[in-house]
């Protein structure tokens, strides 16, 4: 299988964290993927409401995020002259916009079941044309804000590799009856994210690279998404229309991340040493071998061959 190629091979990593690239990568290819969500229920985690609405945030964050973030990676392919890693680039965009493609049909089907979607997803659509675009920027001042961007994307690709590793080891969710169609699509979902976690690093440490912009977007990435997450969740919670929801979404919140039913919040603070090493880089993360497992047997990667 052409995605095999070269499976194992180890970076080889300068002094700064820059990744050199020395034969064959693995290859990251966009992959044809279906979901039918024909009977997938609002809660599709039985008695788990909040947790439900915490993987929901995904379906309103991620796709505008994930565009802004594919748009940012094809701005800089004509900057990046290492054959490889544009072979990379463009593998990761097509990925990007087919996670993009795939939360967005989660979200209208969410939307069809009466969740009031629309004002976040609104939101999230300002936030990302108005800060994260490239602002009509040219010259010096048109590069620093790419390499300010591929900064802020790397980190936060950082976060979805690590939910991405923990969504691939998180069995509870079958045990608690979560519906297999969303369940398989935050696993392949996942499962990509670990498979192309290097990308978006190493795209930023070829343009850019410096330590100083490295550790002030981490932060910015990690607060930025930190309120996204609470606030996104709080607000799909409060416009749930299900009668049986629970009231006190923060206590509803707190038990479900004590039971280990969705990653911990804090991780947007954990996650930051790590990346912040000077020695850092994504390869340390999740396991390449899990994850190309789990899209060898997706069942929405794989139907095109039933």
């Amino acid at each position: 299988m052409s995605f095999l190629r070269g499976f194992g091979r180890k970076p080889v990593v300068d002094p700064r964290g820059a990744r050199r690239y020395t034969g064959q990568a693995h290859a990251i290819a966009a992959r044809d993927v279906h979901f039918s969500w024909d009977d997938v229920p609002m809660h599709y985690i039985p008695g788990e409401a909040m947790a439900t609405h915490v993987i929901n945030v995904m379906h309103l964050v991620l796709p505008e995020g994930e565009r802004a973030m594919s748009a940012t990676l094809a701005e800089a392919l004509p900057l990046i002259t290492d054959p490889r890693l544009r072979e990379e680039v463009v593998g990761f965009i097509g990925q990007e916009a087919t996670h993009a493609a795939s939360h967005e049909g989660a979200r209208e089907h969410l939307a069809k079941l009466g969740l009031d979607v629309e004002p976040m997803a609104r939101k999230m659509e300002w936030l990302v044309d108005k800060v994260l675009g490239n602002r009509g920027l040219t010259g010096k001042a048109g590069h620093a804000w790419l390499c300010e961007r591929l900064g802020l994307f790397a980190a936060m690709e950082h976060y979805t590799a690590v939910v991405g590793e923990w969504l691939l080891n998180a069995d509870q969710l079958e045990r608690l009856g979560m519906h297999p169609t969303m369940l398989d699509l935050i696993r392949w979902h996942g499962a990509e994210e670990v498979e192309h976690r290097n990308v978006a690093f190493d795209a930023f440490m070829h343009v850019d690279g410096g330590y100083a912009r490295r550790v002030r977007t981490a932060l910015l990435a990690s607060f930025t998404l930190a309120v996204l997450f609470l606030t996104t969740a709080g607000h799909l919670h409060r416009k749930d229309p299900t009668p049986g929801k629970g009231r006190c979404w923060p206590w509803q919140l707190l038990s479900a991340t004590r039971r280990e039913v969705i990653p911990k919040a804090t991780i947007f603070v954990t996650e930051i040493p790590k990346y912040l090493h000077p020695r850092f880089h994504p390869s340390q993360l999740g396991s390449m071998d899990q994850a190309v497992r789990y899209l060898a047997r997706s069942p929405a990667a794989n139907h095109a061959a039933r």
